[in-house]
């Protein structure tokens, strides 16, 4: 199915998809609820011949032997080189008003040359936040997400092997120090901000209280008096607003992906008159070379003569199709379809409509 038989098909969604109200949660972050970032270095043992050359990755010996005599055993001057140890590092995002003793998820991911972690066991690895404190602590059996198989004339990698996952693999050991119900001023910050759709969120918090509690700042902040709302706490107030239905407001943008080829545009675009016309050139090179042999018992040498054949074809493309004024996504697409435009002559198509300044909303190239 083309993209634009598959653009077609969501222009025919019911209304209430295309324009329907979202829950305030989904739209805006309360100031303060939010999630940290975790890292550690640790060591993933008993792999199966898949570990770190320790020749070429010396900090995996150094942290093994750390481990070691920190558990006893005295390795001085002792030298080892073990196939089934690796160097990764742990990451970890610990949520909002996790407790001690919660658990988490992480990330293993290898850092030296080891060709796979399946199998390996994470041992235990402190988790720090940006200020150097240990939050959490990470340990367990590695579910790496992929697997590689090598013979002596060939190799088979599926997944990507050195990275993995530990469901739950790592226990809080520490809060973050904030305290929601000392906030008498919430703020909301907008994901994506725009003055109307803060405005409706403002609106509709105001009428949620039968007050005056909620006051948009600026396009992505509104500011909320707890105080003012009459509820027991912050977060009382929090959850009752947070599945208020607000309509956003959308900015017309068109989005496209180079690579595979992927148009998405919003229904709220909108082109001016304009004429799109689309050339189709063939450049042809052919390389038939000759070779010429000597006469019998001749001394020649046998020449290879080389013969390049060279031609540019025009072929009669997309001709000049003229666009109506204020032309919708519909319009388009169904227009362009009829042409027999491609995907990726779209995307040529869009840059030049934009570069004339008939495309009205933002282009977005990735």
């Amino acid at each position: 199915m083309s993209i634009f038989r598959i653009l077609a098909l969501c222009l025919l969604l019911p209304t209430a998809l295309q324009a329907g109200t979202i829950r305030l949660k989904d739209l805006v972050n309360f100031d303060g609820v939010r999630s940290n970032d975790l890292v550690g270095y640790g060591l993933v043992v008993g792999l199966n011949g898949t570990g770190d050359g320790l020749r070429n990755s010396p900090f995996t010996e150094e942290i093994m032997s750390n481990i070691l005599e920190r558990l006893g055993v005295n390795i001085t001057g002792e030298q080892f080189r073990p196939k089934n140890v690796a160097a990764v590092f742990v990451t970890a995002e610990l949520p909002p008003f996790s407790r001690v003793g919660g658990q988490i998820d992480v990330t293993v991911s290898a850092i030296g040359d080891s060709k796979g972690l399946l199998g390996g066991t994470l041992i235990m690895t402190p988790l720090n936040a940006a200020d150097g404190q240990i939050y959490a602590v990470a340990q367990g059996t590695v579910l790496a997400g992929g697997a590689s198989a090598e013979g002596e004339a060939g190799s088979v990698t599926r997944g990507v092997p050195t990275s993995g996952v530990i469901p739950s693999g790592a226990r809080v050991e520490r809060e973050i120090d904030f305290d929601l119900a000392t906030l008498t001023q919430l703020r909301l910050a907008l994901r994506e901000p725009d003055f109307t759709t803060a405005g409706r969120i403002e609106n509709a918090i105001n009428r949620e209280f039968n007050r005056r509690v909620a006051i948009m700042r600026d396009s992505g902040t509104i500011e909320l008096d707890v105080s003012a709302t009459n509820v027991a706490s912050t977060a009382h107030a929090i959850g009752r607003i947070e599945n208020i239905r607000v309509e956003p407001q959308r900015k017309a943008r068109v989005v496209v992906d180079q690579r595979s080829g992927t148009i998405v545009m919003g229904d709220d675009v909108r082109i001016s008159r304009v004429a799109v016309s689309q050339g189709s050139l063939t450049l042809r090179v052919e390389e038939t070379p000759l070779a010429v042999q000597p006469n019998p018992f001749s001394d020649g040498e046998t020449v290879v003569v080389p013969r390049t054949n060279v031609a540019i074809e025009e072929g009669e493309g997309i001709k000049l199709a003229e666009v109506p004024e204020s032309t919708s996504l519909a319009e388009v697409v169904a227009g362009l379809n009829a042409l027999g435009v491609s995907p990726r002559d779209m995307i040529d198509i869009l840059k030049t409509i934009k570069a004339a300044g008939a495309l009205h909303a933002e282009f977005v190239v990735r």
